[in-house]
């Protein structure tokens, strides 16, 4: 798109973006956190079931181990994603 060129917001645009966009958590609805941990890295999904019975995005964590947590055994990094999600 050019600078000068104006956006044509349709309703194409706006239905993805409502589909992009984070949900905002209901504690009334279904909540599920899903945890990974490789040896670098730990990442958390908090997903919420909304009406349409579908799973929406809520919240996410991804965070660098430093250099004492990379020497983890391996369920005591999973163990640490865990932790760090509830604590998020």
């Amino acid at each position: 798109m050019k600078k000068d060129q104006k956006w044509n917001w349709t309703e194409k645009q706006e239905e993805a973006f409502r589909e992009l966009v984070l949900a905002a958590s209901d504690l009334d609805n279904r909540i599920r956190m899903e945890v990974d941990t490789s040896d670098y890295v730990i990442g958390r999904v908090l997903s919420m079931e909304c009406e349409d019975r579908l799973w929406r995005l809520v919240a996410f964590l991804s965070k660098s181990l430093n250099e004492t947590e990379r020497n983890y055994e391996i369920h005591d990094k999973e163990m640490l994603v865990i932790i760090r999600g509830l604590e998020s």
